[in-house]
Parts: structure tokens; sequence; C-alpha cells
């Protein structure tokens, strides 16, 4: 990709009357130069079955090609039509709530040959129409993709199939406890409907294959894109994240790594709230999995203009968000979407332009936006980033601890434990990757966070003993390495195989109650100096003790240690502290590690990102994430300021106004 591409989301088969000409005059008055289209309107485009029509796609491409605005086109395959439903009702997923019901997207067996059999026959439809046509750059194969839940009778089988692939009868019954309840099973006829196991190792490996089944269905799209992919067009998928109102944490129902392999380029959505609550902290987030997937440059397939009440950006924070996104190595900034719509669920999840379609303060805003990406698109495109530090994460360990929950009374999860590290990372201006358990690559890393990794194979743990052996260091949180692949705990003490590098042991676990750390070995004050929902208790073997538990009955035990094993360190949190404390620990870790540089004494609200642009020039970007002014020393190689064109000095004291930013390119 050789330019920034900003764009949004365009559905003319949802206007209330012709204005095709009208938004593209708005969208050449706001340098959006690509647009993304047709994967919302499958029956639009096939009303009945069999009977096709593609000139809403026809006319839209012929207007964007004559205004110089690239398409990406995407397989309209998430919303099924009614038709389809009518003549083909098994098309619809079986999930534990029961059968599916119409109306909404995203509600269909993506295992069902049916509902494949038209889907194959939609995209191959709409793609010989416009696979040649000059405007299109890209495809996008559905949208949002995850299994949805399916878990009826068709997939119930493939299930079957898939253990049968893996085990024998004897070895399913001893890895996964089956003899736990009666459950055992004598017979691969006798296989009961995993919809209402209480085994938490048969749900587990469940959802793992619930995965795979969305790998293999978006591989299998891509195949077909592929047949009429020309050269310099590319497929991507726009991954979404787990949702609580906006984009948090890993998505459970989908392995990114996993599926992202087909693709020429990842796509992701990335909403996150705004007004007072914007930090940047998701947008980071999003983008650091999304580059990470393919060690890549990525697309922001989607995120918000003005969406709710509550995300409508105050001024300046379009551009500020928009911008955060390239900072994290995105190529391109879409908006979903250009229109308010005028009925039906998304109503009020406002596009660029508001009900009216008139120019408003946040279009005139995304203008100034255009207008500084197209001129700085040959500085800003192709951002490369090479992090020391690195966030394990695993689609297993998530599904597991949603099995195993931290206790009975507890609202957290995984992703909990995952942005608790991150967002101290974030906040303390260290860049990270984010790392799945199947990476061969972790030796180029200097240190790896390892929240919560409930669920891993011994070859996993060991592999994390010889990173810290070999110089690396590791931060491990509590219920590290406690089972194995199928959740089955290991029958050592714990950690298990990674007590080795740790230097500790325990072999109980309970819920805190008014629990501490002893005397406030980080200096958080009496305010921030607790932990709760769970504690290890921690006993040394060859380890040092950085923080005891204040307690009458539990003081003598650890909270948390450090080890040197071979060349490196592992740090060993057994416990959920406050972020003020786990921000102390990851400091001191960051420090002994030896990533401890000039852009970590900048903190939040002030954020930094870097990279290395087309010309080999480091490009620094400084982001004010506050209603107030903030002020800095800028600690590196003079250079000049893009979106002013003045020149920086080194060691130069620099004011960001509210919601504001600036980029360096060093001399």
């Amino acid at each position: 990709m050789n330019e920034l591409l900003y764009g949004v989301a365009y559905y003319d088969e949802y206007m209330p009357y012709e204005r095709l000409d009208k938004d593209i005059e708005l969208m050449k008055a706001a340098n959006i130069n690509v647009v993304r289209i047709a994967e919302s309107t499958w029956s639009t485009h096939e009303p009945q079955n069999g009977v096709f029509d593609f000139s809403s796609v026809d006319r839209v491409l012929e207007a964007m090609h004559a205004a110089g605005i690239k398409v990406i086109i995407g397989t309209p395959t998430y919303a099924v039509p009614t038709w389809m439903v009518k003549e083909h009702p098994d098309v619809l997923a079986v999930t534990s709530d029961g059968p599916g019901k119409y109306g909404a997207r995203q509600i269909m067996d993506i295992t069902n040959p049916t509902y494949l059999f038209y889907a194959e026959r939609i995209i191959r439809k709409l793609l010989e129409r416009t696979h040649k046509h000059p405007a299109v750059i890209g495809y996008q194969t559905d949208n949002e993709t995850k299994h949805y839940n399916t878990a009826g009778p068709n997939v119930q089988h493939l299930f079957i199939k898939y253990l049968k692939e893996r085990f024998n009868l004897d070895e399913l019954n001893e890895k996964f406890g089956l003899n736990y309840w009666s459950n055992r099973i004598n017979s691969w006829e006798d296989f009961p409907s995993v919809i209402g196991t209480i085994n938490g190792s048969l749900g587990a490996e469940f959802s793992k294959f619930q995965r795979h089944l969305v790998t293999k269905f978006l591989s299998w799209q891509v195949s077909i894109v592929n047949e009429y992919k020309l050269p310099g067009q590319f497929v991507t998928q726009n991954f979404d994240f787990e949702w609580r109102g906006y984009s948090y944490g890993i998505q459970p129902n989908v392995d990114h790594f996993q599926a992202s392999k087909p693709f020429d380029i990842t796509g992701v959505d990335i909403y996150h709230p705004s007004q007072d609550d914007l930090t940047g902290i998701e947008i980071s987030f999003g983008g650091d999995v999304a580059r990470s997937t393919k060690q890549s440059n990525y697309l922001v397939l989607e995120t918000e203009a003005q969406a709710f009440t509550n995300w409508t950006p105050y001024p300046g924070q379009l551009r500020l968000q928009a911008f955060s996104h390239l900072a994290s190595g995105a190529n391109m900034v879409s908006y979903w979407h250009w229109h308010s719509i005028h009925n039906s669920f998304e109503t009020y999840w406002k596009g660029l332009l508001s009900h009216d379609f008139e120019p408003n303060p946040v279009y005139n805003e995304a203008i100034t936006v255009g207008r500084d990406f197209k001129r700085l698109s040959p500085k800003l495109v192709n951002l490369k980033k090479e992090n020391q530090a690195a966030i394990l994460v695993s689609n297993e360990a998530l599904t597991s601890i949603d099995w195993f929950k931290f206790n009975l009374n507890s609202s957290k999860n995984y992703n909990d434990i995952v942005r608790l590290m991150y967002d101290e990372l974030y906040r303390m201006n260290v860049s990270c990757d984010i790392v799945s358990p199947t990476s061969d690559d972790l030796g180029k890393y200097s240190i790896l966070f390892v929240p919560a990794l409930y669920s891993a194979p011994d070859s996993l743990l060991e592999r994390l003993n010889d990173f810290v052996k070999n110089g690396g260091h590791i931060v491990y949180t509590f219920k590290s390495g406690f089972t194995d692949e199928y959740i089955k705990v290991r029958t050592t003490k714990q950690p298990a195989i990674i007590q080795e590098a740790c230097g500790v042991s325990y072999n109980m676990f309970v819920e805190p109650k008014n629990v501490s750390l002893k005397n406030d070995p980080f200096s958080v004050g009496e305010e921030h100096n607790y932990i709760d929902t769970w504690m290890e208790l921690l006993t040394p073997t060859t380890g040092s003790v950085l923080a005891y538990y204040d307690h009458p009955q539990w003081g003598k035990y650890a909270a948390i240690t450090k080890n040197h094993f071979g060349k490196g360190i592992a740090t060993y949190i057994g416990c959920i502290p406050s972020k003020e404390i786990m921000k102390e620990v990851l400091q001191a870790a960051i420090k002994e590690a030896g990533l401890w540089q000039l852009d970590q004494e900048i903190t939040f609200p002030l954020i930094t990102k870097n990279g290395v642009n087309a010309d080999g020039k480091s490009i620094r970007y400084y982001f004010n994430y506050s209603g107030d002014k903030a002020s800095f020393q800028y600690p590196h190689q003079s250079g000049q300021e893009l979106l002013t064109a003045v020149q920086i000095q080194h060691g130069e004291k620099l004011v960001l106004e509210p919601w504001d930013f600036i980029i360096i390119e060093e001399n």
C-alpha cells in the first residue's frame, strides 16, 4: 500500500432519496478516498432465490470511479435474506438458547451446507460483476465474523469427527476427566450434545472447535475471492473484539492469529469511549492486536465518527482519534458510517453526517483529517514498529477461565487481567506487541507479560522457562500454568512447570477479604494498597519476596515474588492487585529488562508512539488525551513537526493543547 486510506462505509441501498452525487461531492471535500460497500445488503442484491440485482453496486462503483474514490467490496454473507430462511429454516443456528429466530444479523449456522451453497453463489455473482472494475482495490469477506454459538446437530456431528481425528475413546475419557458424574463415553454413537455439558474440559474444547469453524469459514471465503482477485487487489476481514459497549479485549469467539493467516492484510473494528472518557487505550490495544497478527500494517475498517450521544467527539477529538490509529501502524481509518440511517436497529448510531445529511462540526473536522492524511501520506504510510515487549494472550486461557471463574462472586474475566497489565504499560508509554501461544518468535523480545495463562500445554510452559533461562524477563500473573491444554489441573505444586523459573510454589488459594500488602512496599498509599478477588498463598523456593500479604492469618505468605533463573528474571504476581500496585511491579520489571527509556519519563495523559517510515526516518507521535494543556521536554533527536512544518529541537519544551497532538519526523 503506497498511500493512507481515509474512508467510510456507504450504503446507497439505505438512502431515503437520491443523493449519490451530493454524497460524493461532500466526500471529495473531505478527501475521503475509499468507501466500503455491499457487505450488509444481500436481500437487495438477491431479492428472491436466484434473482440477482446489482444495480445499486453498479451505480456506486461507476460514480466513485468517476470521482477518483476507491472501493472495497464486502461479501454480503453475514445477514441472510428472508427467502432463504423461509425455504430452509435449518440455516439458522441452533444454540444453547434453542433454535434461531429470524430478524437479527449473524444468526446462521456457518457450517450449514445450504447456507454455504447460497453464500458461495452470491459471492461469485457479486465478484463476477465487480472484480474487473477499476475502482475496486480490495475485498472484505463477511463482517465481524464469529461462530454465533452455533451448536446444532450438524455442528455436533462435525465436533465428534474433530475429536475422532485427535483421540480414541480411552484417551478422550482420560484427558477430559469424563468419568466424573458418569459422563464417560463408551461409544461414539452415544456422544451427547455438548450444549448441556458440565465438563469444563469438554466445553472448552468445543469452544476451541467453534473458533476453528470461524477460521475454516473465513479461509473458505478467501479461497473463493482469490479466484477473482486481480494483481494489486487485497482481501481483508474486519475482526472485532470482546464487546463491553465498546471494543475491550481479546475476542472469545475467534482466534485472530489463526483466522488472519489467509488474508493479505488484517482489518479490524475499533470502537471506544470518547468525550471525557477518551484515553486512546482501546485504539492502541486493538491496533496492537491487529498489527501483531501478521507483524504488519493493518486497516481500521470501522471506527466511530459520531455514533452514540456519549461518543460524539469534542472538538479536536476526531483528529486525535484518527492519527492515534496511524501511530499504532494503521494504513486506513474508515468510519462506520457515512450517513446516519433513518429507521431500524441502528438509527441512533450516527455516521459522519447526521440525519439531515448536512455538514456538521464533526464532518468539518473530518475535512481537516482528510486534508492532512493526503498531504502527509508519504511520511506516515507503512509505519514500521519494532517492539521489545510483548503480551502473550491465549484464547484457550480465556475460555477455561470462563468455565472456572476466579471465585463464585467474581464478575472479572480473562480480559480484565489482560487489560490490567496492558493499560498500565500503555500509560507508561511501553509499546507492546500481542503474541499468541503458537508464536515461534518469542526470542526477539526482551520481556513478556503473561496474564492468567490458566490453560497451557507443557511445551508452551517449557518454552517460557527457556525464554527466561536464555536471558528474557517474564511477568506472570496468578493462575498461570495451573492446568494442561485440556483444563486438567496439574498434580504437582503450583505453578507447576513454571515454578522452576519463578522460584515459588503454592497449594492453597483463597478469596481475599480486607487484604492489603504488608508495609505498603510499593508506596502507593493506603487508598490504593489492596488486592481483590483472588490470592495465592505463595512460598518462595529460590525466589525473593517483593510483597507479603497484610492479614492476621495469611501474613506469612508472599503475594509477589521475583526469581533469577539462568540469565533472566521471572516475576510472579499471585493476586489481583490494584492498578497502582500493578504499575509499580511492571515498572520495576521494565527497568530490570533495560527498557526504561526517555519516553517512559512521559506518562498518561501524554502518550507517545513511534516507528520508522518508508524513508527510514523515525516518526514520533505525542498525544494529549486530556481536556487540560500538557507540556513536556522533547527528549529525542531534533526534527520537523509535520503538521506545522516547525523545527523542533532536542530538549525543547513543547505544549499540547487539550485533545491535541504533534508528529515529529527526526532529521
